[in-house]
């Protein structure tokens, strides 16, 4: 009776503290999602690295919208409709993309997929935290994620894993600022030469 006396309380110790763990995942999330996601915008620099190569550019965020320029490619979405620039090609492809294809192109999709879905967990790192996320649901696109953040709550890497292995985003030079909506369309009169394929 003593060991199961023991046993249960070892659960219910490891339970609470798992649960404070979560509770203060989520409070670091909450908090890096009010800076990241604020109504005027931001921007950042970002390197990628992945299965698919990598790359570095610089990324304008506002809401859920985005503007992020490569050396390759530069692509805007507005909130609804996005325009990919292939710089090579001088080819423009809009779409309208699907949750999944939002969140493999614009790094700060995170800060709102924390909220459904994923069991959270944080532990302490130099200078910051690194928060874990697993999806309770393996089919999901991103199956599970490590965000690192400082002190100062601004994202330093996310690390998502994906069917197709892992992708390690690391941002650099993150900067509240107010930004202009047109910053997130494409505009034919800056490119005269692009050929635009409408692929919705």
């Amino acid at each position: 009776m003593k060991r199961l006396s023991l046993i249960l309380l070892t659960i219910l110790l490891a339970t609470g503290i798992y649960a404070q763990n979560a509770a203060q995942a989520r409070k670091i999330l909450d908090k890096t999602a009010a800076i990241v996601g604020r109504k005027g915008g931001a921007s950042a620099n970002f390197s990628v690295s992945g299965k698919y190569g990598n790359t570095s550019g610089t990324i304008s965020i506002k809401g859920n919208k985005f503007n992020a320029r490569t050396p390759q490619a530069i692509v805007w979405y507005d909130g609804k409709t996005q325009w990919t620039y292939m710089k090579k090609s001088q080819e423009v492809n809009v779409s309208t993309p699907t949750e999944a294809q939002q969140q493999s192109m614009n790094p700060y999709k995170f800060v709102n997929i924390y909220k459904n879905g994923f069991k959270l967990g944080v532990k302490n790192v130099s200078g910051g935290w690194q928060v874990h996320l697993y999806a309770t649901n393996q089919k999901r696109t991103i199956k599970e994620m490590y965000i690192t953040i400082g002190k100062n709550y601004y994202p330093k890497t996310i690390k998502m894993r994906q069917s197709n292995g892992w992708t390690t985003i690391n941002v650099s030079n993150f900067k509240a600022r107010n930004l202009s909506d047109a910053t997130f369309r494409f505009n034919a009169k800056d490119f005269p030469n692009a050929e635009v394929i409408d692929l919705r």
